[in-house]
């Protein structure tokens, strides 16, 4: 057994017997085999009902341990970053109940978007749906996903453009007139990942993070435009524009 195996066997078990948790999965980059041999484990504890982030303190693991709702207290509840034999690792908190919930309004063409830290556009409640459908599931039985949800499909590509033609139109009308470059380069990164979250949506394709979403989406020439922007309002009004023809060529296929 490689040093690999033997290192997340260990942790597998170290998380899998502490109180409340019924699961432990793996995700990230090591679940998908996209790994670099740098690259941290992103690891997850499934619970139900209580979970005491001080059992998981008590492990004398180094690193950071969240208290439950700590990131923000939506779906994403907390974690811990760790460093773990050298290792950087960093566990997620997974609300058994809440995820259950979370995909049974997927099911139907349900879900919020929340703020989470690191997530320009926030993040789908449907992520939850997404992990199980990806991660590798270590310890535990859990709810998998069987497929994409129809419903989904159909409901999340519409709201999620609507939302960066709001976003683009806001940037014309408040902040080109300005010349507000920093206020404008945001409205166009943020509309350009809200519609690859539209775009993905409707191919069906699952996303757990905003890593590499432009590019899965096709919309990589958005960098050029924003590496163009200048203080003129007339200019700064161009490039919203040349930014909707962009995004909406991208969600129209």
């Amino acid at each position: 057994m490689s040093d690999e195996a033997d290192f997340l066997t260990t942790v597998t078990a170290r998380l899998a017997g502490l109180p409340g948790v019924r699961g432990v999965t793996l995700g990230g980059s090591r679940a998908q085999g996209t790994h670099r041999p740098d690259s941290d484990w992103d690891m997850a504890v499934y619970y139900r009902g209580a979970f005491d982030p001080d059992d998981l303190r008590a492990l004398g693991w180094d690193g950071e341990v969240s208290e439950i709702g700590g990131w923000g207290g939506g779906v994403f509840n907390g974690g811990a970053w760790l460093t773990v034999e050298g290792r950087r690792l960093d566990v997620h908190y997974r609300d058994l109940d809440v995820v259950e919930r979370v995909m049974a309004e997927a099911e139907v063409g349900r879900f919020r978007v929340e703020p989470l830290m690191f997530h320009l556009a926030g993040i789908p409640t449907y992520l939850l749906m997404a992990e199980l459908a990806i991660n590798q599931v270590l310890y535990g039985e859990l709810p998998r996903p069987v497929g994409y949800p129809a419903a989904l499909r159909a409901t999340a590509p519409g709201r999620w453009y609507g939302t960066a033609t709001a976003t683009l139109a806001y940037a014309r009308a408040g902040h080109a007139p300005k010349g507000a470059v920093t206020q404008v380069a945001g409205a166009i990164a943020l509309a350009a990942t809200q519609t690859a979250h539209a775009v993905l949506a409707g191919r069906g394709e699952w996303v757990t993070n905003e890593k590499g979403l432009i590019a899965r989406a096709g919309l990589g020439a958005v960098d050029g435009l924003v590496g163009t922007l200048t203080a003129d309002p007339r200019a700064l009004a161009d490039a919203v524009d040349a930014a909707e023809a962009l995004l909406a060529r991208a969600y129209q296929g």
